[in-house]
């Protein structure tokens, strides 16, 4: 069993921003196959901020902290500061992860990045 931090622990029994948002302004999802994370990110955004920022995840504990950690990191940020979240930056956050979980930093970041640029495609298509 992979020794987690307190935060992670933390994020993972109480994970922050759990859910949808129906009218979204943006929708990411990432799946790991190999093994079996699954993270969908919802984002609101106003005056170019992540105003709000959802998430659900089907995975392993340190999967659900990372998506909790993502969202409250992202929340607020511009979107550029949003796209500029890294893997690295959310292990941090958490107080390091175990190198067989790293993948699911790369996951929540990812999502997040990919729910921006829905958004941004959406607002391109708009213009």
């Amino acid at each position: 069993m992979p020794i987690y931090s307190e935060k992670v622990m933390e994020h993972f029994m109480n994970p922050r921003n759990v859910g949808e948002i129906p009218d979204a302004d943006g929708v990411g999802e990432v799946g790991n196959p190999i093994c079996g994370d699954m993270m969908t990110f919802y984002i609101k955004v106003k005056d170019n901020r992540l105003e709000d920022v959802k998430f659900k995840t089907f995975g392993c504990g340190a999967a659900i902290a990372v998506s909790s950690m993502v969202s409250e990191m992202a929340k607020g940020k511009t979107l550029d500061e949003g796209m500029m979240i890294s893997n690295r930056d959310v292990a941090d956050e958490l107080g390091g992860l175990p190198k067989n979980k790293w993948h699911c930093s790369n996951l929540g970041a990812e999502a997040l990045h990919k729910a921006i640029e829905d958004y941004r495609s959406k607002q391109a298509r708009e213009a």
